[in-house]
């Protein structure tokens, strides 16, 4: 379905929003805390927090009929059974680049109709980078600058550079041995990146992202901006992305296939 222009700019005052909040408080010494979970850290800031809360109070002053689910306050549900429009926030995505001062971090702003990704954006506040995808094509904004994005071709594993965040904390054992045998097969592999690595695989520099079991605000905004620049989004068995599946992204469709199979591999 096509996006119209008012709610396109809507989630560009959102992202507004967040950057102000998050940008005081990156590469200062802050108080970090742990959310109780499967991780043996899972670290949240003020940034995380007050960046959510700020998007959430924009959202319900201004379309207070909107569903919101937000990883750092869970989801409020639509006022209006007939209301099909849901926000899906991850504030800080990448909290650990966030908390050792590195860039590789995003405020993740999705919107969804009927459960359906219709519009993802990507911001990075520090760099002065947005990168969203809306209505079948992806763009980067720095300032007055519009690029649009396009993945690049990569027909052989042995050509491709795979990325990934982190094999050995968010992958089962089972997990790491088959991006293992990915990883043996491709020409490259770096780690770290969350949301960041997505946003490179549609500029064109990244051939493959693998992740394992993935939240709804994890990836909800990375959808439209993968297929926008031409790129596939799957789980590991080449369906579509639900809640809590692992999460395969590449470029170009024949290089999917072939990491589908080694992901598959007995």
């Amino acid at each position: 379905m096509q996006v119209e222009e008012k709610l396109i700019s809507f989630a560009h005052r959102l992202a507004d929003a967040s950057g102000a909040a998050i940008r005081p408080f990156f590469r200062q010494r802050i108080d970090v805390a742990h959310k109780p979970g499967p991780h043996a850290f899972d670290p949240v800031t003020e940034a995380d927090q007050g960046a959510e809360r700020a998007i959430r109070a924009i959202i319900e002053r201004d379309r207070p009929q909107d569903a919101i689910l937000g990883e750092e306050y869970g989801e409020k549900p639509a006022g209006l059974s007939a209301n099909k429009w849901r926000w899906v926030l991850d504030p800080v995505d990448g909290t650990r680049a966030f908390i050792t001062g590195r860039h590789e971090w995003g405020s993740l702003i999705a919107l969804e109709h009927d459960g359906v990704p219709v519009l993802g954006i990507l911001d990075q506040p520090v760099l002065g980078e947005r990168f969203i995808g809306v209505n079948g094509r992806s763009h980067l904004l720095v300032g007055d600058t519009r690029t649009v994005l396009k993945v690049r071709e990569c027909a052989e594993m042995a050509a491709a550079i795979l990325c990934t965040t982190d094999p050995f904390t968010y992958m089962s054992a089972d997990e790491q041995a088959a991006f293992a045998r990915v990883k043996a097969g491709a020409r490259m592999t770096r780690y770290h990146g969350d949301c960041y690595i997505f946003a490179m695989l549609a500029m064109g520099f990244v051939d493959i992202v693998i992740e394992g079991p993935l939240k709804r605000w994890d990836i909800a905004a990375l959808s439209p901006l993968v297929e926008g620049a031409g790129g596939i989004l799957t789980n590991w068995q080449g369906g579509t992305w639900r809640d809590g599946d692992q999460v395969l992204a590449c470029g170009d469709r024949r290089i999917h296939a072939k990491a589908l199979k080694l992901l598959a591999a007995i």
